[in-house]
């Protein structure tokens, strides 16, 4: 195909019929700056999504880009056959921070590979292939890891080298156990773990388990749920990881990590994470005590994972994080977000819930009858985007708006998205309404 022709049919004409794109009309992103990006077309949006929660600090953060310039005026590539000091200085916050006693930390080049790993290593250690997973979670795009999703818009194969056995919990308000209070639903959720416990053949490796699941649509258990499910798991000697790929780095302001808002049992035994840590560059990675990282008996390297330009970039990213208090901001920014949307949330029919907590906010969308609506979020997507401001979306049905903007969010910035995706949210109430009117 021509280069001349349209980039939407180039697209189409080499990638995969299966790799999602955004909008009626697909958008080429071509700069960015804080908080806002443009299209090929100059016009800038207020961006609410980062790049699926991976521009975490701000676009072209100088302090980032200045890292990744200088080093890659260096050398851009070793592998970890040699030493790095900027690998081994992150990957020593990176243990310090995680909270796992002992740790040991491997660098990988993307959340789906970090749950890989972490995956290996939970099955090496217990000596079995046998893993329990969430119900309407995701964990990646890797044959291993489509494997362990609970999401079944994600999951493409029901092939795997795993038996996977779903528990109840990643969803409060919908299922058999959402008209229940808080510690019913975490008795009930525990009964149901024993249960599923008491049916399964064979040594279970490890619990893998999303704090707050994202593609599924930012929904989360009660505060302690994670944590009553760590004291059946211990006495089975079942490990639990912690999938922080979107939860990490204090995007949800009251805890650094997700797990922190379960954590009376202690803490987890496998952390993964990955996006927001590189602002943009291919990072990720699976921090685990020493005896379970260190199981395996095989040689192994990694080509790319813990490479010298993105190592320098995610040490600056953390630094800048950490200095300026951004877990603090989307504590304070975002907990006004999630007033405003709650507020805004409360006129409107096409609103079912607003949830979340710090920088990490959904709106589930329903329609008049009260099912889910992925066409109202589809249209909101898109009134949004015409108004001036880029949100994702997700859920099992594809009727949750996923708002999740960089955690340099600003007061003002926060009132201008959310006054956009009012105007959009009342637009697509209104699309939705002529639509069903005979």
């Amino acid at each position: 195909m021509s280069p001349a022709a349209p980039l939407h049919d180039r697209h189409r004409a080499v990638m995969p019929s299966w790799l999602a794109l955004y909008y009626d009309e697909p958008l080429e992103l071509t700069h960015g700056e804080g908080r806002h990006v443009w299209d090929a077309s100059g016009k800038r949006y207020l961006d609410f999504f980062g790049g699926i929660l991976t521009t975490m600090t701000a676009h072209a953060l100088p302090e980032v880009t200045k890292a990744v310039s200088e080093q890659a005026g260096r050398i851009l590539h070793t592998s970890t056959l040699y030493l790095d000091r900027h690998m081994v200085e992150l990957a020593e916050r990176v243990a310090s921070l995680s909270g796992i006693p002992d740790a040991r930390v491997f660098f990988t080049t993307s959340g789906t590979e970090a749950n890989d790993a972490a995956l290996l290593l939970a099955t090496t250690y217990r000596g079995s292939n046998q893993i329990l997973a969430m119900r309407n979670s995701y964990h990646g795009r890797s044959f291993s890891t489509v494997g362990v999703t609970g999401n079944t818009s994600w999951s493409p194969t029901s092939l795997s080298p795993l038996q996977t056995l779903y528990v109840h919990g990643g969803v409060r308000g919908r299922g058999p156990y959402a008209h229940l209070n808080d510690g019913q639903f975490i008795e009930a959720c525990v009964a149901d773990l024993e249960d599923v416990l008491g049916q399964a053949h064979g040594t279970v490796a490890a619990l893998i388990a999303e704090p707050v699941q994202g593609v599924g649509g930012f929904t989360a258990p009660p505060d302690g749920l994670y944590a009553a499910f760590r004291e059946v798991l211990g006495r089975h000697g079942i490990l639990w990881i912690t999938d922080e790929v979107q939860t990490g780095w204090g995007r949800t302001g009251d805890h650094f990590w997700g797990w922190q808002a379960h954590a009376a049992s202690g803490p987890p035994d496998l952390l993964t994470f990955a996006k927001g840590i590189g602002n943009g560059m291919s990072i990720g990675g699976v921090v685990a005590r020493a005896d379970v990282m260190n199981c395996l008996e095989a040689n192994s390297i990694s080509t790319f994972g813990g490479s010298p330009v993105t190592m320098a970039a995610g040490l600056a990213n953390l630094t800048y994080l950490i200095e300026h208090d951004l877990q603090g901001n989307a504590r304070r920014v975002g907990g006004l977000l999630l007033e405003r949307l709650r507020a805004i949330g409360a006129g409107l029919t096409v609103v079912h819930e607003v949830r979340g907590r710090g920088l990490m906010a959904g709106v589930e969308l329903v329609g008049r009858d009260g099912s889910p609506s992925p066409r109202a979020a589809a249209r909101t997507l898109e009134h949004a985007r015409d108004l001036g401001l880029l949100i994702g979306k997700g859920g099992r049905e594809g009727n949750t708006l996923r708002i999740a903007p960089p955690m340099t969010l600003t007061v003002a910035e926060a009132e201008e998205g959310a006054a956009i995706l009012e105007e959009a949210l009342r637009r697509a109430q209104q699309d939705l309404a002529a639509e069903e009117t005979p």
